[in-house]
């Protein structure tokens, strides 16, 4: 790090946290649960409390699962609704993070750049740049343990294809990840490029104000529909106490999308046939269901989106929204021209293209100030990267609630934060040696974003517990009989670091 003095500068916890979302609150319970004696400190580059809930603020914004899963096992979901819109997750996070504490441990406009560990004192600093009212500046910050609850892609840069001609178009071109609060779409044609989750949950919300809107997708997409309210539900919250009745809804709506994924990966011929029946009950008699709504590819082949009691569908049926299935051939001033010839004239163009992936939030990662590559690293039980000492990441599943796994990984590092410390280490890391390890996609889906960027995140193996699985049932196990000390490096700081008395 230099000379002696900066050696040390820098505001000192025992762990700091970069993420105040899901990952970041939830890790921050976690490890103070279990850890009570430890100092923690959350980094958040936002101004407030939400990670990706409040980052994106589009009309429709909701989760994509069920809330109950989504949710901490600890905090219970006290709204009535079984799919929750975007707003009312910020506010239960920050309900959260106000109930236990964790609030006041949040540094907010503060976005970490970079990351250098010190071999001699095991300590993460950490360059921040802080804003505040007199400007910009930058700021240290040390500790002994890193979590990185950042996600998963690029927060600044979203995906967005080249189109020919889009810079001629008249109208607005808006996308969803940067939507503007200004945006007035009520009375116009608007066209939706894209079917994923975003388009998905964005349409109904737009053809309540707008004239017309139209998605334009290059091929179909699975969809099925889950209603708002479950009256099982809430049957059950009637039943039990609030934290019983939270539990219990949690296992079970959890359970229902282990069996179901398993019946659509065991079973795609009738899973395909019984979304396809779904939809045809669902759509207007004589309506085109497998030119729009019948993908090439077997269901979870790529990650399957939610429509809401079926609101796409009646927008369909009542004639305020339509799916076009075509390619762009280019953009002009009043609309989309189709390769087809057709035509889709537009006042407002929305690009629902995706993201970008990113590993670690894009910081720059350093051992004793030469740079690493996290993209280079294998990842170790699904929370760990080889080599690099101290280091978790949060990951979420692909087929399930992000925070199944979050909490999972929460819990294994205050796990490994309490060993640490009943032995007196002071790092630890994963390390795979020389032992031939062959690689697979961390992500096991064939959807866009990550089609189009393969190496963009740390590397799976094929085994364990060197392998990235999507498997919940298997991950408890797993979770549950860890040996902490598997593939494990654990020693102590040969200078011992200055800390705060």
């Amino acid at each position: 790090m230099g000379s002696e003095a900066s050696r040390y500068a820098g505001e000192y916890s025992d762990v700091l946290i970069i993420g105040a979302g899901i990952s970041g609150i939830g890790a921050a319970y976690r490890i103070h649960e279990r850890n009570p004696k430890l100092t923690y400190t959350v980094l958040e580059r936002r101004s407030r409390i939400g990670g990706t809930w409040d980052l994106f603020r589009y009309p429709g914004i909701r989760s994509d699962s069920d809330i109950f899963t989504l949710s901490f096992p600890y905090e219970p979901w006290t709204r009535p609704e079984n799919v929750a819109e975007g707003a009312d997750i910020r506010d239960y996070l920050d309900h959260t993070a106000a109930k236990h504490g964790i609030d006041s441990h949040i540094r907010f406009d503060t976005y970490v750049t970079s990351a250098d560990w010190d071999s001699s004192t095991d300590t993460w600093t950490l360059r921040t740049v802080e804003s505040g009212p007199d400007g910009e500046h930058e700021k240290l910050y040390r500790g002994r343990f890193l979590f990185c609850g950042t996600g998963y892609y690029n927060y600044d840069v979203p995906y967005t294809p080249e189109i020919a001609g889009i810079e001629d178009f008249g109208g607005d071109v808006v996308h969803p990840q940067f939507w503007p609060e200004s945006l007035d779409y009520t009375g116009k044609r608007v066209v939706v490029i894209g079917s994923g989750a975003t388009a998905i949950s964005l349409i109904p919300a737009l053809a309540q104000r707008a004239a017309h809107v139209t998605m334009l997708q290059r091929s179909p997409t699975y969809m099925m529909s889950m209603a708002r309210f479950d009256p099982m539900i809430a049957f059950i919250r009637k039943l039990l106490p609030a934290h019983l009745a939270h539990a219990v809804v949690r296992l079970r709506n959890a359970a229902f999308h282990v069996l179901t994924y398993a019946m659509f990966r065991k079973a795609p011929r009738f899973g395909r046939w019984l979304i396809r029946n779904r939809t045809v009950a669902a759509l207007p008699p004589g309506y085109d269901v497998d030119v729009h709504f019948k993908p090439r590819y077997n269901p979870w082949d790529q990650r399957m989106c939610l429509i809401l009691d079926s609101d796409l569908f009646e927008h369909i049926s009542e004639g305020q929204a339509e799916v076009v299935t075509d390619h762009i051939d280019h953009v002009d001033a009043t609309g989309i021209v189709l390769r087809s010839g057709a035509r889709l004239d537009a006042d407002v163009i929305v690009t629902a293209t995706g993201l970008q992936l990113q590993a670690l939030g894009g910081i720059r990662l350093s051992i004793d100030g030469n740079e690493i590559t996290p993209t280079d690293r294998f990842v170790y039980k699904e929370y760990l990267l080889e080599d690099v000492p101290n280091l978790a990441w949060c990951i979420g599943y692909t087929n399930a609630s992000w925070t199944l796994r979050a909490d999972m990984t929460a819990r294994a590092v205050a796990k490994l934060l309490a060993y640490m410390g009943e032995h007196g280490y002071t790092h630890a890391y994963p390390h795979l040696g020389q032992v031939p390890m062959k690689e697979k996609p961390t992500f096991d889906l064939k959807a866009g974003y990550i089609q189009r960027a393969p190496h963009a995140l740390p590397r799976s193996g094929t085994r364990r517990p060197w392998h990235v699985r999507h498997n919940y049932v298997l991950d408890v196990i797993d979770h549950r009989f860890d040996r902490i000390e598997e593939s494990m490096v654990f020693g102590r700081a040969p200078v011992r670091a200055i800390q705060p008395a």
